[in-house]
């Protein structure tokens, strides 16, 4: 297998509400009621876009290389995270291309603050804003997220060879 090609990865990601006064996601605040439940910041669409760029260069998941079971990730900003993978991609000749990631929850409402987390994304993964898609979704009521217990993301990456040439 040439290990130049184009290559794809999925990640899936969620986590319970707790007490707090805002979320986390792409890197933005969000005022809100209260906040997501993790180890790090929680903010489950960044740990979804990791797992996915992981993935993608099968390097395993986000808890291989963060485990929640050392100390020194309690409360760190998932920035951290993505910079992790973004390195790494780049350190196996390639690049993201575009990704895709999509926000399920019923509240909080984040249309507003979706031009912030695109930017914060792309600005990390050393991209354009037009290669990152934020879209959110509810589950009209239905499963952990529609009764309010928490949110989950979903994010697709494609990365393509930095060098414009693929050997073939």
């Amino acid at each position: 297998m040439n290990p130049h090609r184009t290559r794809i990865g999925h990640g899936f990601d969620a986590h319970r509400f707790t007490d707090g006064e805002f979320v986390v996601l792409c890197g933005t605040q969000i005022p809100f009621s209260r906040s997501l439940a993790g180890h790090s910041d929680a903010d489950c669409s960044w740990h979804a876009l990791t797992d996915a760029i992981l993935g993608a260069i099968a390097l395993g998941d986000i808890g291989d290389h963060f485990p929640s079971s050392e100390n020194k990730w309690q409360n760190e900003s998932s920035a951290i995270f993505l910079q992790h993978a973004n390195q790494l991609i780049k350190e196996r000749g390639y690049r993201v291309s575009n990704c895709d990631i999509t926000i399920i929850c019923q509240s909080p409402k984040i249309n507003s603050f979706r031009l912030e987390m695109q930017r914060q994304t792309a600005k990390i993964l050393e991209i354009d804003p037009s290669c990152v898609s934020i879209k959110a979704t509810t589950t009209d009521g239905l499963g952990f997220t529609g009764r309010g217990e928490g949110i989950a993301s979903q994010a697709v990456v494609l990365l393509t060879p930095l060098s414009n040439s693929i050997e073939s």
